[in-house]
């Protein structure tokens, strides 16, 4: 009968595939896991001398930021920041190395549609960044004298989802737009690195000039890691009160949300994966 079946090429799925979308995401965690010494626990032990060089450099002589020491104001900025940089070490790696490898076929011949394949991709980022975040948080107890008190959880579980998700959806753009390892070091180096390190991480804003604060302010990474201080310091560059921040939180979703959109229709016009 005519239109019974598909045309010849065109993948027909007719549900959600739990199965193919679970094996995929413990394929892509399994990945990660294989080298945490690499993965999970390196970024941690980087992340701790960032905290031990910043805080003899610049927390010197009982220094205090917003009443807090210099320590305690600077940690939680670090444990966000090692989360959203594994989220797009993980996403911008799979496709990238299969199309380097010429495997690329493996994440587009199962029978999955590309929101699996998209989904599974952000999700298995999502969980390196929060085995990280979790492994820099453990490691940051080992500081003397260093406390950090949950002021907010659901800011901290937020704004690591989000932070997580939207560096993960970076990375799955960054893999596709790809073709060597070269340029992917590129977007890491130029771009990522850069806006992580001027979100806001080290310093209060209020210290910057107004046009370097305008500045922080269209830069994403500076909500995420302003609202995950929130959580554990109950204050941040974006207020105070759960209501001030919960404007930067709407905004994250939102954008996440059209990034989220924008990766899907890339995705499925098949740029630079299919001939």
């Amino acid at each position: 009968m005519p239109g019974a079946f598909p045309a010849p090429g065109q993948p027909l799925f007719r549900g959600f595939n739990r199965l193919g979308l679970w094996t995929l995401y413990m394929k892509e965690v399994r990945r990660f896991f294989k080298v945490q010494t690499q993965t999970i626990w390196a970024p941690a032990v980087t992340t701790l001398l960032y905290l031990v060089i910043f805080t003899l450099a610049l927390g010197a002589g009982g220094r205090t930021v917003w009443g807090f020491p210099f320590a305690t104001f600077v940690a939680p900025g670090l444990i966000a920041m090692g989360m959203i940089n594994n989220a797009f070490a993980n996403s911008s790696f799979g496709l990238l190395v299969g199309k380097v490898q010429g495997t690329v076929i493996d994440y587009l011949m199962p029978p999955i549609s590309n929101g699996e394949l998209l989904l599974a991709l952000v999700a298995a980022a999502v969980t390196r960044a929060a085995l990280v975040g979790l492994a820099v948080w453990g490691a940051m107890m080992l500081w003397p004298g260093l406390e950090l008190p949950v002021h907010h959880g659901w800011a901290i579980v937020w704004f690591g989802l989000m932070g997580s998700i939207l560096l993960a959806l970076i990375g799955v753009l960054t893999s596709l737009w790809a073709e060597k390892f070269d340029h992917n070091a590129a977007v890491t180096n130029f771009i990522i690195t850069p806006m992580a390190m001027l979100s806001g991480t080290f310093y209060a804003i209020d210290k910057l000039a107004p046009t370097f604060q305008a500045i922080s302010r269209v830069n994403p990474f500076f909500y995420v890691i302003s609202g995950f201080r929130f959580g554990f310091l109950g204050q941040s560059d974006i207020g105070s009160t759960n209501t001030a921040v919960l404007h930067g939180a709407i905004g994250l979703g939102v954008l996440n949300l059209a990034l989220g959109a924008i990766t899907y229709a890339i995705l499925q016009s098949g740029w630079k994966l299919k001939a």
